[in-house]
């Protein structure tokens, strides 16, 4: 076991790689390297912690590790295997786990300008030092929600058959049920643990076409991480997974909208008339509605019909740039700001789902238009989201290419709560009330 951990490093960790057999290896010649968009360099130690509990290391075929010379401060390509020159060399990652945010990513060099893009996970710098490793990040939520080291998977499974085995007509839990079983969504497994929130999945189609999207990819991109659902479930099966998690589960969320649908709003009709009969049997809990807030009038549809919360996704604070993450069809960023608008004027909750990728979210002119939206349309939190999408090709979609250096994730945070200090910040959607 490796010693019990301080909350930062007391030096810079060194340089990991991978051998072509996967093999990760510390290299300590060089020092970790972390990247912000363009620039890369030193991490601060403030940056670097433990690397949390259920985090996951990645290798990044064709792409060179990239460390800092401890001497001189200059960065440069490891090129070569210097163990054994002929076992290959590669980058490493660290995926770092639910209720964390990556404050800087992996830096390296791709072997070739054209390669294709890496999967869809967010990609954390990482190092070596004292037995274990550290990673660039922070945790954003002390909410556990997601953390399953103490839980039997063979609890899971058996109450996820269970459930299925009671409920053979309701399509969406035998949807719900592969999505724990195969994919081992937390959400999921969450709701047939009968804790925190559950997901209600309700659309196959989208009004957008984002280049992130986990559900729906292209045919020669990098893959979806889950099927997409390709029913929409009734009322009576949306109501018999909501309403007895909401009366058994502690603090409980239901939640439309998650990373195996389209856009919920499209299915406006269905949810409402879904809320208002899970509110004809229970008035506790959290109805929560995940969207791109693409639809006012239908926001407004399910306001009036009970829903507490909305949780908007969003990349960018500029309209241009959201546009082009998004892709969206038959709406724009003026669109989300109205639907925004009306659930603060219901008296309800409204969270930025907000992506965060060092060098993107933190360049100063990204910043300044995220605090005039803030101080416009006062939302209640910020969770802070990886974003899940590899560095290189975002950046090149966003067309961006600056040239003053990034604020820093933690110094960006910092200047968020300075300004807005009634503004919450966090990971997850939060039990009201």
């Amino acid at each position: 076991m490796p010693p019990k951990a301080s909350r930062h490093p007391d030096t810079i960790p060194c340089l990991v790689y991978a051998n072509d057999r996967g093999e990760i290896i510390d290299f300590p010649d060089l020092n970790m390297a972390g990247r912000g968009g363009a620039f890369c360099g030193v991490p601060d130690l403030a940056d670097l912690i433990p690397l949390p509990e259920g985090s996951e290391l990645f290798l990044l075929p064709q792409r060179k590790p990239m460390g800092i010379q401890p001497r001189t401060g200059k960065l440069v390509t490891l090129e070569k295997n210097p163990l054994a020159p002929r076992a290959g060399i590669q980058a490493v990652a660290a995926f770092m786990a639910p209720a964390h945010t990556v404050t800087l990513t992996a830096a390296f060099k791709k072997d070739q300008v054209e390669l294709a893009p890496l999967p869809l996970f967010a990609y954390a710098a990482v190092g070596w030092h004292r037995g274990r490793f550290w990673a660039a990040g922070f945790r954003s939520d002390p909410d556990t929600r997601q953390e399953f080291a103490h839980v039997n998977p063979d609890t899971i499974e058996q109450r996820t058959r269970q459930r299925m085995q009671e409920c053979p007509d309701n399509r969406l839990i035998q949807h719900l049920g592969k999505c724990s079983l195969t994919y081992g969504c937390p959400a999921a497994k969450n709701y047939f643990l009968g804790r925190f929130e559950a997901p209600l999945p309700t659309s196959p189609a989208c009004n957008a076409a984002c280049l992130g999207c986990i559900s729906l990819q292209p045919s020669g991109c990098c893959p979806a991480t889950q099927d997409r659902i390709r029913f929409v479930p009734s009322a009576a099966e949306i109501t018999e997974v909501a309403v007895p998690h909401l009366q058994q589960a502690k603090r409980p969320v239901v939640s439309f909208g998650q990373g195996c649908e389209g856009e919920p709003l499209l299915q406006a009709e269905t949810i409402g008339a879904a809320i208002r009969a899970i509110r004809k049997q229970t008035s506790r809990g959290t109805i929560n509605l995940n969207s791109n807030a693409s639809r006012p009038e239908a926001v407004a549809l399910l306001a009036a019909a009970g829903l507490d919360s909305i949780r908007v996704s969003m990349n960018s604070a500029r309209p241009e740039k959201h546009r082009l993450y998004y892709r969206p069809t038959g709406f724009g960023f003026t669109e989300v700001m109205e639907s925004i608008s009306i659930m603060k004027k219901q008296g309800k909750w409204v969270s930025l789902n907000y992506f965060i990728l060092p060098g993107f979210t933190d360049d100063p002119e990204e910043f300044a238009a995220l605090c005039d939206l803030v101080a416009a349309r006062k939302p209640d939190l910020i969770q802070l989201r990886n974003l899940n999408m590899d560095p290189d090709w975002y950046l090149e979609e966003m067309g961006h290419h600056p040239i003053v250096k990034p604020m820093g994730i933690r110094h960006w945070l910092a200047e968020l709560k300075k300004r807005f200090p009634a503004l919450r910040f966090g990971y997850f959607n939060p039990p009201l009330g």
